[in-house]
């Protein structure tokens, strides 16, 4: 796809994992073919930038070549799935959903009739894990109250809190494939041309009507006895530093990557640490099965590569979204903004730079979020939908978030 300094090559992940030999090709394309940076998405995945246009298809084999394609042509998007960067190694979690989110991504790329989907329509499965992105809207979410019980719903969150809405359903873990197939049918049974995301048919159809069409399909009855259901609430600082994987002598590592943007060499200098790596949705990485001996070695060789391993360093507190180096509907250069507020950061709290309104970077709640208007002045937001200060140079911001620190 077309981006201001060239092309956009997106890579589906699932669940953001990569081996070291994929992220090595990833590197090499990108050098070979982009302008070597590559991207960490807030859906785990991978971009690479700059791709020119005559080189589209040698980058394409490349990637296929490493085994990062799907598995049917023209599926590529039917690969929207999340799931926790845990996934499969968080001994806390209620069940290991590896095995669940390969059926699903599987199955939905084999019905060509989903080939209809819109590339942003999403799913999420969740396991229990400790780490989770919980405030992510999906189309379709599931979570897991048991290893044998799956409870789900649309268009939105898990719920964590009494006022959250609450999960519509629940069935058999062994039932979900089923279910999410019902539930993307029934979909595009329901949806007129421009409603491409489930939020859209709800304009339009109850929950009732939906529901009702997704039993009909279903060789099983859907429990709705689920109301009072709430998921405990995840931890997002369990992203950084080292944590105890399974059971064995492994450990997997944590660090965010500075503004979600990658260099080529340092993507290839990650896979040396490593032989598997994961995206985050916080736009970090993980690496998985660092034997426990070298745990802390990875932590330092992670900084060195500029990478911030503790959650109080400014650059695992920032998300900038593209900017006007790259997009052209951006008002700003938010990178090169939000390395200037790095040096003066308070020492807790996040803050999200968008160029433009649509605050492509984040989708997910932020405390702070600074919306460009022009090169170098934003419009500074809290949780209420009204700014709390306009039109700031970056260092007007800085003070800002200097006296709310101390006021607090």
């Amino acid at each position: 796809m077309p981006a201001r300094d060239g092309g956009l090559c997106r890579i589906r992940l699932a669940w953001g994992e990569l081996s070291a030999a994929q992220a090595r090709a990833v590197a090499h394309a990108s050098r070979s073919f982009g302008s070597g940076l590559i991207d960490v998405t807030n859906r785990a995945n991978l971009q690479i930038r700059g791709v020119t246009e005559d080189s589209q298809e040698a980058l394409v084999s490349l990637l296929v070549g490493a085994g990062l394609g799907p598995v049917t042509p023209g599926s590529d998007d039917l690969r929207n799935v999340m799931s926790s960067p845990l996934a499969g190694l968080d001994p806390h979690a209620l069940l290991d959903v590896a095995p669940l989110v390969f059926t699903l991504i599987g199955q939905m790329q084999r019905d060509a009739r989903l080939h209809q989907l819109s590339p942003k329509f999403a799913l999420m499965v969740d396991g229990g894990e400790r780490l989770a992105m919980l405030d992510h809207p999906h189309d379709v979410w599931l979570s897991a109250v048991s290893a044998q019980r799956f409870v789900f719903g649309l268009a939105g969150c898990p719920p964590r809190f009494a006022d959250h809405m609450p999960a519509l359903a629940a069935v058999r873990t062994g039932h979900v494939p089923a279910l999410v197939d019902a539930l993307m049918h029934t979909f595009l049974d329901l949806a007129q041309p421009w409603q491409t995301r489930m939020r859209d048919l709800l304009t339009t159809c109850s929950i009732e009507e939906i529901l009702g069409r997704v039993q009909a399909k279903l060789g099983f009855a859907l429990d709705r006895d689920v109301e009072d259901w709430r998921r405990p609430v995840s931890d997002a600082r369990l992203r950084f530093g080292v944590h105890r994987q399974g059971m064995g002598d492994r450990v997997c590592v944590g660090a965010q990557v500075p503004l979600g943007r990658l260099e080529a060499a340092t993507l290839s200098a990650l896979a040396d640490l490593a032989p598997r790596l994961r995206m985050t949705p916080w736009q970090s990485v993980t690496l998985l099965d660092v034997p426990s001996a070298d745990a802390q070695p990875t932590v330092e060789q992670l900084a060195a590569l500029g990478l911030a391993a503790n959650p109080d360093e400014p650059f695992a507190r920032l998300i900038a979204c593209t900017g006007s180096q790259g997009c052209a509907k951006s008002f700003a250069d938010t990178k090169a903004d939000a390395q200037l507020l790095a040096r003066s950061m308070p020492p807790s709290g996040d803050v999200h730079l968008s160029g433009c309104a649509r605050s492509c970077a984040a989708a997910h709640a932020v405390e702070t979020t600074l919306i460009a208007l022009a090169p170098g002045r934003y419009d500074l937001y809290g949780a209420a939908p009204e700014p709390l200060a306009r039109h700031l140079t970056i260092e007007q911001a800085a003070r800002w978030l200097a006296r709310s620190h101390l006021d607090a």
